[in-house]
């Protein structure tokens, strides 16, 4: 037998673009991500994800009165049925809907681990157990009937809803946060029984203004609680465009300890902050002496909140203690709102409040449309079958007389007594028991009944009217089930004013003490306590290789003003600086220094002075010190450089200064006088010595009759004629016998 070839027909290759096709195939993933992944749906406020897992437990008859099962089962269900993703992905989904600090309404009950505020992880699927909450049921409410379009799932085998009926405003009451390709949504938290009411308002007056539906929804309402500081102005101006920012504070409150002192208690902390890294982040402030006047912080939290923060004195207001632990930690932040969703078309957008809220209503309207329709559809059937049984109940003997003579019983039924096929088929399938006199009287009774029900519903469908004082019968019933006046719909976030400045600062309250401030070789620095001389503070320990390079005296609630090589200015509290215990920290730590500069001089602030500044170029001039003073980490650029250029002179000009020295690294020496040198606020400044290939190494203001002071000698102003000149000369090398130092003071 001949061995036949086997032949491949290939489909024929199109050349095509890469661009094109890379962004084709991009274009479609994040089409995907929009509509399928991160952004909630406008009529029930869930994702894919969320629905298929309310829909799969639904499956389950997981309903709040039944028994919990495995979160496993759960997970299992949702992925070989409608979600062909990862299982940890769809667990953590189930397991934030079930977390009572992250979902203001859970929708899923858990019944063990499913982790805590603090930021531990939940237990394995394996382990803990879940079914629908009351909330959820409320979502899922008449699914059954027509009320919403299914879709085939993803391999055909079966049907998931495209939206859920959503008896509950889902979207605004618990929020939702997810990024997509291009665009991300953040939406908070409210309360439902503000939701109602802003319903029920708009229900009345669909054109109603923003400010009249933010006087009803009055804000944010986060599961964790929190003081909600934001303007009303900024309130309304978020909901009027759906983006902006909600300022969120943590609640405390003071606890009075003898003797004059107290302690802070937290007892609510912002949303979405875990308990254990706020207190990490309090302890690396307490550690870094960024807050010195705060002692301790413990954790004493139980099923409540309840953080401490123990001051060391109680000289110190806890309004102004808190101002700074919100301003350097969590317990304030900003929770944004972007209310970008998708509508009932499946197009994302960013709607205001009266748009989201309005979406709303017109879903529910749709659903009871069709509800009520699937509901006179049912009637009009049981009905048919109703008068059906009445014509048997007249006729009973003839109809048993055909049924046991005919062999096809039915189309002499239809035809004798004028049945439908529907009628004929019931009439057939009656128990004997239902031929009782007693069964005729129930039968008209649920004829009468049901013809009264498939009236209403007639003049339901055939006025607007009544169809939104039904949608406000609903909502009512919500508030009522899920308002204010109910544990779970109480307000947790309350509403204040904006935090008022406050007179004082920290600063006022630092216990003034003598300090020495030392600076090694290495940039470490430290605070010793009482003023040191130069041989304590060289004794100090320092890390091997290194030493003692600035040791100056001040208060501990002084400031010190830092010149580095990149001609930036910094200022650092001293308050703030660690203690002489140790080695102290890299002052690279507490402001911008890049590891390729080097600090030129350690000051104590004073005010009112003036400094001479120079690079190494030969340039300079005289900065008032008040306008050296840095606000931030990053410091103050005050002498401006030039390429491979570096600041290198420093120099207090005391009162009555009348001549500037300038030494070069080649041991040139030029003396001129001051009012030479321009007084500036940041700039390059004018040339000082001039040389070739010679670099500026020092320079200093003095008064020409006092003498040169260089070193550990003055030189008098009778010897140094012969070094006076004019501003930017290159200077002669000084005598024999003078000082061989290359800086004025070293």
């Amino acid at each position: 037998m001949a061995k036949r070839n086997n032949v491949v027909q290939l489909a024929e290759v199109k050349p095509v673009q890469f661009g094109q096709a890379l962004s084709e195939r991009y274009l479609s993933y994040a089409l995907s991500t929009i509509m399928s992944r991160s952004l909630p749906d406008v009529r029930d406020g869930l994702k894919p994800v969320h629905r298929r897992l309310m829909y799969a437990m639904r499956q389950l008859r997981l309903d709040p009165n039944s028994a919990f099962k495995k979160s496993a089962r759960v997970v299992g269900d949702v992925i070989g049925q409608y979600h062909p993703h990862g299982d940890q992905s769809i667990y953590d989904a189930l397991v934030r809907l079930a977390q009572e600090f992250a979902a203001r309404y859970p929708l899923i009950e858990g019944q063990g681990n499913f982790g805590n505020i603090d930021g531990d992880n939940p237990a394995a699927m394996r382990y803990t157990e879940a079914r629908l909450t009351e909330v959820a049921e409320a979502l899922l409410g008449g699914i059954d009937e027509n009320a919403v379009d299914f879709r085939p799932n993803y391999d055909g085998s079966t049907e998931e809803p495209i939206v859920l009926p959503g008896g509950f405003p889902n979207l605004l009451a618990n929020g939702a946060a997810g990024i997509a390709v291009g665009m991300a949504t953040s939406i908070p938290p409210h309360n439902v029984g503000e939701l109602c009411d802003a319903l029920l308002h708009l229900i009345k007056t669909p054109n109603s203004r923003i400010e009249t539906l933010v006087d009803l929804v009055k804000g944010p309402d986060f599961p964790t609680g929190g003081i909600l500081v934001e303007p009303r102005e900024s309130i309304v101006e978020a909901y009027r465009t759906g983006r902006g920012a909600f300022r969120l504070r943590a609640r405390w409150e003071v606890e009075q300890l003898p003797r004059g002192q107290y302690r802070i208690v937290v007892t609510e902390i912002p949303y979405q902050v875990q308990k254990g890294r706020l207190i990490e982040r309090i302890a690396e402030i307490i550690n870094a002496k960024k807050l010195p006047i705060l002692e301790d912080v413990r954790d004493e939290s139980a099923d409540d909140v309840r953080i401490v923060l123990e001051p060391k004195t109680g000289n110190v207001p806890a309004e102004l203690l808190m101002e700074q632990l919100f301003k350097l930690s969590d317990l304030e932040t900003r929770f944004p709102l972007n209310l970008n969703v998708l509508d009932k078309d499946n197009t994302p957008r960013v709607m205001d409040l009266r748009e989201a809220l309005q979406a709303f209503l017109d879903h529910r309207r749709e659903v009871l449309v069709r509800r009520s329709t699937f509901r006179l559809a049912a009637i009009e059937r049981r009905l048919e079958i109703l008068d059906g049984y009445l014509i048997a109940y007249l006729n009973l003997d003839k109809l048993i007389k055909i049924i046991r003579e005919e062999d096809e019983p039915k189309p002499k039924m239809m035809k004798a007594f004028g049945l439908t096929d529907l009628q004929a088929e019931a009439i057939l399938n009656m128990r004997l028991r239902a031929l009782r006199r007693l069964e005729e009287f129930e039968i008209r009774g649920e004829h009468k009944k049901l013809s009264g029900e498939r009236k209403d519903l007639k003049a339901l469908l055939k006025s607007e009217e009544l169809q939104w004082n039904a949608i406000a019968d609903e909502v009512r019933e919500t508030k009522k089930k899920f308002g204010g006046k109910t544990e779970l719909g109480r307000r947790r976030t309350e509403l204040a004013d904006a935090p008022a400045e406050i007179e004082h600062t920290m600063d006022d309250f630092v216990e003034r003490e003598p300090v020495t401030i030392v600076l090694s070789e290495k940039g470490w620095i430290r605070a010793a306590k009482g003023h040191l001389d130069d041989k304590a503070a060289a004794e100090l320990k320092y890390k091997e290789g290194d030493a003692a390079r600035f040791a100056v005296h001040a208060q501990s609630t002084d400031k010190i003003l830092v010149f580095a090589t990149n001609g930036r200015f910094y200022t650092i509290g001293c308050d703030r600086l660690p203690s002489a215990r140790g080695h102290g920290e890299p002052i690279r730590l507490m402001i911008e220094l890049g590891n390729d500069q080097d600090i030129v001089q350690l000051e104590v602030l004073k005010g009112g002075r003036k400094f001479l500044v120079a690079s190494d170029a030969g340039r300079g001039f005289i900065v008032p010190e008040d306008e050296v003073v840095a606000q931030t980490k990053n410091g103050k650029g005050v002498l401006t450089l030039a390429d491979k250029e570096k600041a290198q002179a420093f120099a207090i000009v005391p009162e009555g200064a009348n001549s500037v020295a300038v030494l070069s690294e080649g041991r040139k020496l030029l003396i001129f006088p001051i009012d030479q040198v321009p007084e500036m606020g940041r700039g390059r400044g004018v040339l000082l010595q001039k040389s070739k290939g010679d670099r500026l190494s020092d320079a200093q203001a003095f008064l020409l009759s006092d003498g040169l002071p260089w070193g550990n000698r003055t030189i008098p102003a009778s010897e140094l004629k012969f070094w006076r000149g004019e501003r930017a000369q290159a200077g002669r090398m000084p005598e024999k016998g003078w000082p061989r130092a290359k800086r004025f003071k070293d």
